[in-house]
């Protein structure tokens, strides 16, 4: 027998997951019966794919007994799936190498203690068993192999593994029922939780138990116990089924039997389609975007059945990546049984599906739109993703740009682009847009004061992402996008007696100089500023450079080299500070206040200032002689 000691973060898990997740412990049985369905899945598709495996009786179910007498009550669940050996037990039971663990256990606060979900969103379901166990006993064989192993652990310390027998493929769960799970050892508790939560798992699920029945009468009347077998679920593929006899209710039920998620979902699409392409899609959208929904390594959600016959759930193409968050299944009846990941990335058929699925997902993400305080609640969980599908999915832009929404200086919440485009006064011919990290800093921004002069409305991206979205988009229907953060934003806003406001250049030139022979090479020029109304300067980008923003996020990405993408100062000479200064060209103050005018400049736009030390004192010089 070979001790193993859990990782430490496996210790600090079980322990929350014991002590606190107990809001919902049936879920342990719904987590093994998933897991035991997805065994059977893998199993049957090497029958039917793999010569070696074709020999092997291959009796695909589901068992469950349980016990309950005076020496202990206990429950197990087999079944005639693929199995496991030594090293995939210590892999997938002993430890945890999921990169969200951590990210597990600094959710479970506050509230989240009682928030059974996140045992599916981390792939952590056959924990939740030490909720109702003080033992658990695993006995597997993996398919193709002879020998079996034993795996026993207490959730406390770790866990012990020796070789035992085993005569058939597939794996046996026991768990020895404490207090909190005696409830479990009986019948009825468990016909009621697996017709809950495990009715449509396509695969039989038979308890086992003991009905007593009496024979004779009187004296002589003695108690029968006959052991009896009953199936307890539809074992149908759920998604096959006729849409018109299924209810909402169903299609709930069944989404929590393969996704791990204890929530309802927020919208499911069901397509069943017959001609060309012969094919079932069953798609859900959860209520809460998964903890792993901007991870590189994000697992995929959607299953791939051909003929019935699960293929695979780890193939990322199956959906584009900004649909990642979507969950389902895909079942082809066109597809070879033995079809490579190699052919999947290349198969027509598999591509017209896929194609097909995007249009009607995004179809019925327009149809929630409809209802806008819906769709903010499933926007505010997936916006993003759908953001990137508007950069990168050329085909579907129509229907992605439908879909985008921005806050904006004429609205509280969400807008659309074509709410905003209906707002436009007709000779405005340009989408106006700020980017930032911060809404409320923007929205006070000096940079859309003469916007807001004009009632002209803005859009606040303050999504880093909006960065790159909204210049990769250019353009919305004939309306260009244009960027308030850029040195020629508004041009052709100017009036012709805006210009003749202009102050003359030549009047204007040293004083211009003079600041620039302040500042030196910390900003690429400086300009006298026809959009400010309010303050006294403000930086904006050159018009071919990168923003501050995108400078960020490209040294954030580890691009080291940058180009050198310097600011322009503009300086507004008709705000009382700048009045001040012109007749002060020669005196220290200048410097100072010049500088201050930089520095105050970089603040706004969430800059680091190079040496806030220096910064303080210069305010404070100020200060003092203003006081």
């Amino acid at each position: 027998m070979t001790k193993h000691v859990f990782q430490t973060e496996v210790n600090e898990l079980l322990h929350l997951i014991i002590h606190s997740l107990y809001s919902h412990r049936e879920i342990f049985l719904r987590e093994l019966v998933s897991n035991a369905s997805d065994a059977l899945d893998k199993l049957k598709y090497l029958t039917l794919t793999e010569a070696e495996f074709k020999k092997i009786n291959f009796d695909p179910k589901i068992d469950i007994s349980f016990n309950d007498t005076k020496d202990g009550r206990s429950i197990t669940i087999s079944d005639t799936g693929i199995g496991m050996n030594e090293a995939d037990l210590i892999e997938h039971i002993g430890t945890i190498a999921r990169s969200g663990t951590k990210s597990f256990l600094s959710e479970l606060t506050g509230d989240a203690k009682k928030d059974s979900n996140l045992i599916g969103q981390f792939g952590v379901g056959f924990y939740s068993c030490f909720m109702v166990a003080d033992q658990i006993e695993v006995i597997s064989r993996k398919a193709g192999e002879k020998e079996a192993y034993r795996w026993v652990s207490d959730g406390k310390s770790g866990f012990e593994i020796e070789p035992t027998v085993k005569k058939e493929t597939g794996t046996d769960i026991t768990l020895f029922l404490n207090d909190e799970g005696k409830e479990y050892a009986n019948r009825w508790s468990i016909t009621e939780t697996l017709k809950k939560y495990s009715n449509h798992i396509a695969f039989p699920i038979n308890l086992s138990y003991e009905e007593s029945r009496f024979d004779g009468e009187g004296d002589a009347k003695k108690e029968i116990k006959e052991r009896k077998t009953e199936q307890v679920n539809d074992a149908t593929a759920f998604w096959k089924k006729p849409k018109s006899s299924l209810k909402k209710k169903d299609y709930n039920e069944f989404y929590k039997t393969f996704s791990n998620d204890y929530q309802d979902p927020a919208l499911h699409v069901h397509t069943q389609a017959e001609g060309a392409l012969d094919y079932t899609t069953l798609f859900f959208v959860p209520e809460k975007a998964p903890n792993d929904l901007f991870y590189a390594d994000y697992k995929s959600g959607v299953k791939l059945y051909v003929k019935r016959v699960f293929i695979t759930d780890d193939e990322k193409e199956l959906l584009p990546t900004y649909l990642r968050f979507v969950k389902g299944i895909i079942d082809s009846e066109d597809l070879p049984l033995n079809v490579s990941r190699e052919i999947l990335q290349q198969n027509r058929t598999l591509e017209n599906i896929r194609k097909a699925s995007v249009k009607k997902l995004l179809k019925s993400f327009q149809a929630l739109s409809k209802n806008e305080k819906n769709y903010i609640k499933f926007y505010e969980q997936f916006g993003r993703p759908l953001k990137e599908g508007y950069f990168q999915d050329r085909e579907n832009r129509e229907l992605l740009e439908k879909l985008v929404r921005f806050k904006s200086t004429k609205t509280d919440g969400y807008t659309s682009l074509e709410d905003y485009v209906k707002r436009m006064p007709e000779d405005q011919k340009g989408i106006y847009y700020i980017t930032g990290d911060n809404e409320a800093t923007l929205r006070r921004s000096p940079l859309i004061e003469m916007y807001m002069q004009k009632d002209i409305e803005v859009l606040i991206a303050d999504d880093e992402i909006d960065e790159i979205i909204i210049p990769g988009a250019a353009k919305y229907g004939d309306h260009d996008f244009k960027s308030v953060n850029r040195s020629d934003a508004g041009d052709e806003l100017k009036k012709d007696d805006d210009k003749e406001d202009e102050p003359d250049e030549k009047a204007t030139a040293p004083f211009i100089k003079k600041v620039k022979t302040v500042l030196g090479e910390r900003v690429k020029d400086v300009k006298v500023s026809s959009r400010l109304t309010d303050s006294p300067s403000v930086l904006v980008t050159d018009t071919n450079d990168p923003t501050f923003q995108m400078q960020e996020m490209m040294r954030a990405m580890g691009q080291t080299e940058m180009p050198d993408a310097k600011p322009i100062l503009e300086i507004n000479l008709d705000h009382p500070i700048l009045k001040k200064m012109k007749d002060m060209r020669k005196s220290k103050d200048f410097d100072n206040a010049t500088e201050l005018l930089y520095e105050q400049a970089l603040l706004l736009e969430g800059m680091k200032l190079e040496n806030p030390a220096d910064f303080v004192k210069r305010l404070n010089d100020i200060l003092a002689k203003s006081l």
